[in-house]
């Protein structure tokens, strides 16, 4: 499905544990849209703060024209918190927004999920770990799922719903109505590392990150190709400055399961363990003047991932395409790209890599051309 149209949905309270950026965030984005929200941290502080950044984000809609007042105090007050895991038990759905770590994510749900009602959703927030491995800490794990938000998840419209091995269908269905219902575009997932849209986005800014250790650019130059290669408005560095460099490096690290290809490179790594942004400095070239192997190199490192994730049937060409428009703002995205250039120049470039990393060229280049046709 590609619309966003907003839908009815049978969950009406929804729990969020954790209230850092992503879980604040998420319980603004559902308020907004007629949630009732408890949130629970153990962090005074924390709840404070997701409170007021929730009450500024909806005055501030009421001063733009897009609420009313009323309305506003009305979404504010539909955030509670909760003092107790147990005051969850009555939610329809609780999301975990905790820290990416598996075992303070696993403990969570050791604990949690006796405390819910056996028809309450479960889901996990995360960006990188496997659902299915998360999923034998939950009780009725038929009902968990991943529902992965993007930041800023109050405005960003794309949830990545991620199915995991013995997710029910009719609960994926159920957490998708409830993204809609919200004003978010749900991308369906298959439970993989780095699920659709990180699959591809950790290796564009890895690449980017080996292109620099190559001395085939300066960061500004290769942030300038990437509006030549994807139509981006801000290139791999700048938008890692805001993401965070530990951040992402963190992400790239959870993809190297998936083979040599992706593991992190050399400047990456530094900048990350030092968790210090990127420099980008000097006058780069036009867009249209850049040395054509800074356009290349990126393109054939988010074909080969794309490639492979249709191969193993993670998402669908065109929800790969949203998240990318919506998610990433990439105005060419990658199945779209690959069809304008057509088969034999998509398999020019990623061929190289594919023999390079010693992996079978993938099935779906067969299909370039009509991939999102």
């Amino acid at each position: 499905m590609s619309n966003n149209t907003p839908t009815t949905t049978d969950i009406q309270t929804i729990g969020i544990i954790g209230a850092g950026t992503m879980g604040s965030g998420i319980a603004t984005a559902a308020a907004a849209h007629g949630s009732a929200v408890l949130l629970f941290d153990r962090a005074d502080a924390q709840i404070a703060a997701a409170r007021d950044a929730a009450s500024t984000f909806f005055a501030r809609q009421a001063d733009k024209g897009r609420m009313t007042t009323p309305e506003a105090e009305r979404a504010a007050g539909r955030l509670q918190r909760a003092e107790t895991l147990a005051d969850l038990a009555p939610c329809d759905l609780v999301i975990e927004a905790v820290f990416e770590d598996f075992d303070l994510k696993a403990r969570l749900f050791d604990e949690l999920s006796p405390l819910l009602s056996p028809d309450t959703l479960i889901a996990t927030n995360t960006s990188c770990l496997r659902v299915d491995d998360l999923a034998r800490h939950v009780q009725r794990a038929e009902r968990f799922l991943g529902l992965h938000f993007f930041s800023p998840a109050s405005i960003n419209p794309v949830v990545e719903v991620v199915r995991g091995a013995v997710s029910d269908p009719a609960a994926v269905d159920r957490a998708e109505a409830w993204c809609r219902a919200i004003g978010k575009r749900p991308i369906r997932c298959k439970d993989s590392y780095g699920f659709a849209i990180n699959r591809f986005f950790c290796p564009y800014t890895n690449e980017a990150a080996r292109l620099l250790d190559e001395g085939l650019g300066d960061t500004a130059t290769i942030d300038r190709a990437a509006e030549a290669a994807f139509g981006v408005a801000m290139g791999p560095f700048a938008v890692q400055n805001i993401i965070k460099p530990r951040i992402n490096l963190h992400a790239i690290q959870n993809l190297g399961p998936l083979g040599d290809f992706y593991q992190p490179a050399k400047s990456m790594v530094a900048q990350g363990e030092a968790d210090q942004p990127w420099v980008i400095e000097g006058e780069p070239p036009p867009a249209d003047a850049v040395p054509p192997v800074l356009v290349d190199r990126p393109r054939a490192a988010v074909f080969f991932t794309v490639l492979e994730l249709l191969d193993e049937d993670v998402a669908d060409p065109a929800d790969i395409d949203d998240g990318a428009r919506l998610a990433l703002r990439f105005s060419k995205p990658p199945c779209a790209l690959m069809d304008e250039l057509g088969k034999a120049q998509v398999a020019a470039l990623v061929q190289p890599l594919f023999a390079k990393y010693g992996e079978d060229v993938p099935a779906s280049l067969d299909r370039v051309g009509t991939l999102v046709a």
